[in-house]
């Protein structure tokens, strides 16, 4: 090997180190526990909102490509098409919400998060305009935002029994 392509190798590793290293620092920089504490406020807040029927302030957790997806309903997705569809479901005079996530995940990252848990929902339902209550597992996929805040930009709810902790081996 010649001195000139030694160089160049050794050149090549330390610039590799280096962006390892820049990685391991950027990894090392994340605090993922404040993170989760923060996706915690976001849905306390979300449910106040949910509690105050609040079409504005419930839409303003998603993002403007978001999507969502609620039982039996079409794919909703834009901000716009949100915007709609959360203003009929705040409508409600029935409403009322409570979820908890059972799971947080951040991701190494610390730009998206998910939050996975249960709901319970009181509603008026469409066939007899009579209360009904419903409940199931949720799945939000969290995107920060330039601000520091987050916003959802995937929103699934699935119907039935609440999700139990996963038994692992």
């Amino acid at each position: 090997m010649t001195q000139r392509a030694a160089i160049t190798i050794t050149l090549l590793m330390g610039a590799l180190a280096g962006c390892g290293q820049a990685e391991q620092k950027q990894t090392e920089a994340v605090d993922t526990a404040a993170i989760t504490n923060q996706l915690h406020e976001t849905e306390a807040q979300w449910m106040r909102d949910y509690a105050a029927r609040d079409a504005t302030k419930l839409a303003g957790h998603y993002a403007e490509d978001a999507a969502l997806a609620n039982p039996g309903l079409p794919l909703v997705t834009g901000g716009d098409s949100i915007r709609a569809a959360v203003k009929s479901f705040a409508a409600d005079p029935n409403l009322k919400v409570d979820f908890a996530s059972d799971r947080v995940q951040v991701a190494r990252s610390g730009d998206l998060a998910y939050t996975r848990g249960h709901y319970t929902m009181e509603s008026t339902d469409a066939a007899t305009g009579k209360a009904r209550t419903d409940g199931g597992n949720y799945l939000t996929v969290w995107q920060k935002q330039a601000d520091g805040g987050w916003k959802a930009v995937e929103d699934f709810v699935v119907p039935g029994a609440a999700m139990t902790p996963a038994i692992t081996e």
